[in-house]
């Protein structure tokens, strides 16, 4: 900064101003002043700027998974969202652990973020208390929490999946089996399988066709062996709803392979709306959400949620995220 001071003939201070468009400091003067900078590839210290501002210029985001269609999605939207107002996205990533989570967690206060989103899997009791000692905003994606520390963008992944599961018994299925994780308690999933639970229960049908396998996140590798050995779980199948789509399609695929005929065989439902689900063959009934919603609303919260213009006082603490069913040609009305 010295050095651009005195390139351009005026104060470290006049530079510092120039560098924040302090109005202080005359367009032609702040113009010089930034050609210097750029013919010098100065780099602000933002870090030092941030000691006397008490702002770190970024807003902390969480992902399970770096190579989920939806999260990818998610974090592209809000990314450009929130670059809009001159506030950087730091990322951190999971791996669908809480310990891990509590690390980062950890790790990003201590950079002083002005914000943090991330995705609602359960957290570590330490967890939630570093978000509640945090003092900024916090919001939670993808669920509406029992218990919100913060701020909520989402939905109720128990209600969507009963709702699906409510849209498979109307067509007339009564066997139905849910596929998920076996380690799922801390995750949405576990709140996926407790509305299939309730809502064949609420139906006067069995729940117990629950076939558990495979650690968080599902892949279309864990639905092709189940499909492939699905005789071995139950024999009486006429449906099953998986946790998400790729195991949907893993199913689907090892079923056609063993020339069991879907739907009018054995229906498959999935949940996300991926893209594997649109085109394969047939293509695959499924919970539709929008991720790049999610991404864009918890984007124009944190932004508002940092405004000086508006009190906080005044902003909704939960944000709902639309979320419709897609009934497709893996399922269909059965015969009664």
């Amino acid at each position: 900064m010295e050095e651009v001071a005195q390139a351009a003939g005026v104060s470290r201070m006049t530079v510092s101003r120039a560098l924040r468009k302090d109005g202080a400091v005359s367009e032609s003067t702040r113009q010089r002043v930034l050609k210097i900078v750029s013919k010098m590839n100065y780099v602000p210290d933002q870090m030092a700027g941030s000691l006397s501002t008490k702002k770190s210029g970024f807003v902390a985001t969480l992902v399970p998974s770096l190579n989920n269609v939806h999260y990818a999605k998610m974090l592209q939207a809000l990314t450009e969202s929130i670059e809009t107002t001159g506030l950087q996205v730091l990322l951190g990533h999971t791996d669908y652990s809480m310990n891990r989570e509590e690390e980062l967690v950890e790790s990003m206060l201590k950079r002083r973020p002005e914000a943090i989103a991330l995705p609602y899997d359960g957290h570590t009791s330490r967890t939630i208390k570093l978000l509640k000692q945090a003092q900024i905003p916090i919001v939670e994606l993808w669920e509406v929490p029992p218990k919100p520390i913060g701020y909520t963008v989402g939905f109720s992944n128990e209600q969507a999946s009963y709702d699906m599961t409510e849209q498979l018994i109307g067509l007339g299925y009564t066997n139905i089996a849910f596929l998920c994780e076996t380690n799922d308690e801390w995750t949405r999933g576990a709140a996926r399988r407790s509305g299939f639970t309730k809502a064949m229960e609420d139906a006067n049908l069995s729940a117990h066709r629950m076939i558990r396998y495979g650690a968080p996140p599902m892949s279309i590798k864990d639905g092709y062996d189940i499909g492939m050995n699905l005789d071995k779980y139950f024999d009486d199948i006429d449906c099953i709803f998986c946790v998400s789509d790729s195991p949907a399609f893993g199913v689907l695929t090892a079923l056609r392979e063993r020339g069991v005929r879907v739907p009018s065989d054995v229906g498959v439902a999935g949940f996300g709306n991926f893209e594997v689900s649109r085109y394969s063959v047939p293509s695959i009934s499924t919970v539709k959400v929008d991720p790049a919603e999610v991404g864009r609303v918890a984007a124009e919260l944190v932004v508002r949620l940092l405004s000086e213009d508006e009190p906080n006082k005044r902003i909704a603490k939960k944000y709902p995220v639309k979320v419709s069913f897609s009934m497709r040609d893996s399922t269909s009305v059965r015969s009664r």
